[in-house]
């Protein structure tokens, strides 16, 4: 029986993929959590790695404080770049199948068309350029590795934008969201299906993918659907970023082209109100 490591168990994706691993029992699956693969201890984590002898490896665990990040570059960097570096050589040394998890943080923002695999990266913020060290760092190790990017990442596990404003909006009777910043929001309960639509594929083709709901929208736009899905009272104002000033800045632009996972996966790709209609039910 081949044995699935889930990194980052805990979190939103680690978390819907705990939910289906009950659909796919041929696997022996070890849902690891910060204690049992520790990504900011090198040492401990290769220990770790030769321990569990995984055959299949999502990596969903990262350093994803995008704000405190800017003042913890050490620690992102150990995480979300040599981690992965780490994880990307057991992979290649003992033949196991990767899927790494990264962002759309890795663009600066400035496009004015939907990114695509191919489109230049230059990350704004400490977040964006470990995972980007991360990006390289697997595919040097691991050139048969498969990263899959995503962006607005929600789900009914974890802290979120879409639980943030469910709560916000029961408790206010007005509230401002961005309304500049524009891209497409991911359900982790779809990239988690999509993950292991992957793995079951006869289909090995390594390199990046670009994973997300579709849909062209702002921060705004998205909260004018969560609360229309909730059936909240609240106002819901749009305002340009200026107005919440971050540490980290945040890329304008960054909605995901998803024609290439669509092609070679043949993957069914939600709107994204589809999928946030699901998270209601």
């Amino acid at each position: 029986m081949e044995k699935i490591l889930v990194t980052g168990a805990n979190g939103q994706l680690g978390t819907e993929l705990s939910v289906l691993s009950t659909k796919h029992s041929q696997f022996e699956w070890i849902l690891a959590n910060r204690t049992q693969i520790t990504l900011d201890d090198l040492k401990v984590l290769a220990k770790q790695l030769k321990e569990i002898q995984p055959n299949i490896i999502f990596n969903c665990g990262a350093y994803t404080a995008v704000d405190k990040a800017e003042s913890e570059k050490e620690i992102a960097f150990t995480v979300n770049h040599l981690a992965v570096q780490l994880i990307a050589k057991y992979a290649k040394e003992n033949n196991a199948k990767l899927i790494h998890i990264s962002t759309d943080y890795v663009f600066d923002g400035t496009s004015s068309i939907a990114l695509n695999e191919e489109a230049e990266t230059n990350p704004i913020n400490i977040y964006g350029a470990s995972k980007r060290a991360g990006e390289i760092a697997c595919l040097t190790e691991n050139p048969n590795s498969i990263i899959i990017r995503t962006s607005w990442v929600y789900s009914k596990f974890g802290n979120n934008f879409v639980k943030t404003m469910q709560r916000l909006m029961k408790e206010k009777e007005s509230i401002n969201v961005v309304n500049d910043q524009i891209g497409s929001p991911t359900y982790a309960a779809d990239l988690a299906q999509a993950m292991l639509d992957i793995l079951d594929s006869p289909n090995w083709i390594p390199g990046i993918y670009n994973y997300s709901n579709e849909g062209e929208i702002s921060w705004y736009e998205f909260a004018l659907s969560i609360r229309e899905f909730g059936k909240y009272n609240c106002n819901v104002g749009g305002v340009p970023s200026a107005s919440y000033p971050t540490p980290a800045k945040r890329p304008q632009f960054s909605l995901l082209d998803k024609k290439k996972i669509k092609r070679i996966y043949n993957l069914d790709v939600p709107d994204y109100r589809e999928s946030l209609r699901k998270m209601f039910v």
